[in-house]
């Protein structure tokens, strides 16, 4: 590896931790640094271009909504001024359900669509890719009495996640890419993709 590739993937993991710690703590003018300005979210509740999703983001953070991520190992392919950058995550969220205050955590990666521009790494899209996730009562005594036909509507790897978050108003999208399946190959396919565009 070069001093240049080194410094190249230094920024690329430092780009990904900032996000996750400048979004969660609500530091808006720095995560809007995170992103170039042609760039896309997609989420469970949100798809669309990053300077909406800052938008709505501090919008929710303002009237309590806790949508927190706890970041693990990092993968970076660095092709040129391209780069897929995959980072092991949680999402944790705390609401409501069925009457019940629960944590949902969702385990998964972030997959990075980034590219380097006048000097500047930053994040054109970001695609979740979501493995599996669990609710627990905060209280341990008490028990949500879920909808079975509501939870069936959403895939595994983001059930319950997608469970609170239609049941506080958002409208949750249906076919996000987990573990397996051909979503998220495509999503793989897409990314090598990216890569074989050189600059």
């Amino acid at each position: 590896m070069t001093d240049a590739h080194l410094l190249d993937d230094l920024a690329l993991r430092r780009l990904v931790q900032d996000w996750a710690v400048w979004r969660d703590a609500g530091d808006w003018d720095r995560f809007a640094g995170c992103w170039h300005d042609d760039a896309r979210m997609m989420a469970t509740w949100f798809q669309g271009p990053a300077s909406e999703f800052i938008k709505v983001s501090r919008a929710g953070f303002e009237r309590g909504v806790r949508i927190l991520h706890f970041l693990g190992g990092t993968s970076v392919d660095i092709a040129g001024t391209r780069a897929i950058v995959q980072t092991k995550m949680t999402i944790s969220q705390r609401a409501q359900a069925e009457g019940v205050l629960v944590d949902v955590v969702c385990t998964g990666r972030f997959y990075d669509f980034c590219e380097k521009r006048d000097g500047r790494w930053a994040v054109v899209l970001r695609q979740p890719i979501y493995e599996k996730d669990r609710m627990d009562a905060v209280d341990p005594a008490a028990t949500p009495a879920l909808d079975p036909a509501l939870l069936a509507e959403f895939p595994e790897g983001y059930r319950h996640l997608a469970y609170i978050q239609t049941r506080i108003g958002y409208n949750v999208k249906r076919d996000m890419p987990g573990l397996t399946g051909p979503v998220v190959e495509d999503l793989y396919i897409r990314g090598k993709k990216w890569l074989e565009i050189k600059e």
